[in-house]
């Protein structure tokens, strides 16, 4: 077969690439990075049910933002976002029931949502972590402006997605299909709004071992407000994508032990992903029907954890990515000496990225040094790694505890907030006070200065 995949229609497992189907995301932890000081001795134990976005949490101390996953060690890492076992069962704490559907906030902008998914196939390389498959096979979901509710609001993942994703964290006691049920606020298929050459687009990435549906409320939010989203499903690095002939691809990367260098391989392997998404998506024969309305001189890029760091690896790669994010990520690939002075952004928690504390805020301090251009480092009080996407929401609905002091319906209002005044100041040339100063509006979000290390 060559690759590790389980149809939607079947039980069986199935072999090949070395990692079983339903990997949770094991192998060894790299190195403890990014913890602070105020961060050892604290013990977590979480049950994590979300869409897109699980795994069981039991840490001796918040994880290093650049360790990868390891299902069956004590520390966690920030950088994947994965978890550990414990001998607590994950399932502890639970409380879901048939008639609690979790659902996403809101959209702030004016704009109803529409959704799609594209299967592309890049013929010029083989897939960087199965060999044997000879083409890069990926799967990206796009949101944008819509002329009008749908008839049908989208899915937030399949059934098996579901499935795969509540094995991997050893979740019993909630129904296989719980995380499909999230409720979501875009429409399959709805017909694109907006003018030839219009909008500006976003490219997001996601956190390793996560799908891109841990971005969709970050992603509807920005749809809302005009821009056309692509998010990026990175195959083999994640629990579980779905294609269209019904394979369900695992996460192979799970099982390989994680290092500096391996870091960097896979933040380039984004970017070589990114920049043929982007060739599909504005070249004359693209899969969106709605291609036309992509304005391709405001491209833009934001991602979580290892997509965030893996925004750095892209823009130095392809020069049409005109500003770029790191929500929580910390960095491997380096600046070159010459600098990148395009609008970058810099955005996470105190635990982790406070300027002269830990390992991975020194990343951060080091790519600052080599940015050019306009530049913030913003952090969130309260914030956890998961904060920034999705999961902040979904497991305050289902009564879980992350260890965040801040709530995630507030921390993802805090997210879409500054992320969009982030590409309205940038693709839109609109005036943005909010990243100039700290606001009465968002006291959580200091301004740093990592010359000074201080934030207000």
């Amino acid at each position: 077969m060559g690759h590790v995949t389980e149809p939607v229609d079947r039980r069986r497992r199935y072999g090949g690439a070395g990692a079983p189907v339903y990997a949770a995301g094991g192998g060894t932890a790299a190195t403890k990075r990014g913890i602070s000081r105020s961060e050892r001795g604290r013990i977590l134990r979480v049950g994590v049910v979300t869409a897109g976005l699980l795994a069981s949490v039991a840490t001796t101390s918040a994880a290093s933002a650049q360790s990868g996953p390891a299902a069956t060690t004590s520390a966690a890492s920030a950088q994947s976002g994965a978890a550990a076992s414990a001998s607590t069962p994950a399932s502890a704490g639970l409380s879901v029931t048939s008639s609690s559907t979790p659902y996403l906030p809101k959209p702030t902008g004016s704009h109803p949502v529409g959704t799609t998914s594209l299967y592309l196939k890049d013929t010029s390389r083989p897939d960087p972590w199965v060999p044997s498959v000879k083409v890069r096979e990926l799967m990206v979901s796009l949101w944008y402006p819509a002329t009008s509710p749908g008839r049908k609001r989208a899915p937030y993942m399949t059934a098996k997605e579901s499935e795969l994703l509540l094995k991997s964290g050893k979740i019993t006691s909630v129904p296989a299909d719980t995380l499909s049920k999230t409720r979501t606020n875009a429409f399959t298929d709805a017909k694109p709004a907006g003018r030839k050459h219009g909008l500006p687009l976003v490219v997001l990435s996601p956190g390793h071992t996560k799908p891109r549906t841990e971005l969709t409320a970050l992603a509807e939010d920005l749809a809302s407000r005009g821009y056309v989203v692509a998010a990026i499903d990175h195959t083999y690095e994640n629990v579980a994508t779905t294609f269209p002939d019904g394979r369900v691809t695992t996460c192979v990367t799970c099982e390989i032990e994680k290092n500096p260098a391996w870091w960097e391989k896979l933040a380039k392997s984004r970017a070589a992903d990114v920049s043929f998404v982007l060739d599909q998506l504005t070249g004359s024969h693209s899969k969106w029907k709605g291609a036309r309305l992509v304005d391709t001189s405001r491209i833009a890029m934001a991602g979580h954890s290892a997509g965030g760091a893996s925004t750095i690896a892209a823009m130095l790669a392809d020069s049409r990515i005109r500003a770029g994010i790191d929500i929580d990520g910390t960095t491997e690939v380096r600046i070159p000496d010459s600098g990148l002075a395009r609008p970058f952004l810099f955005l996470g928690k105190p635990a982790t990225y406070t300027p002269g504390e830990g390992d991975a805020a020194a990343t951060w301090e080091r790519d600052w040094k080599q940015l050019n251009g306009w530049k913030r480092w913003l952090l969130v009080t309260g914030a956890e790694h998961t904060s920034f996407t999705d999961l902040g929401v979904l497991v305050d609905q289902i009564g879980i505890d992350t260890g965040a002091d801040i709530p995630g319906v507030r921390a993802m209002d805090i997210t879409r907030r500054y992320v969009a005044a982030f590409f309205d100041l940038h693709l839109r040339k609109k005036s943005q006070p909010l990243l100039d100063k700290p606001s009465t509006r968002y006291p959580e979000v200091k301004h740093c200065s990592p010359e000074t290390r201080t934030c207000r």
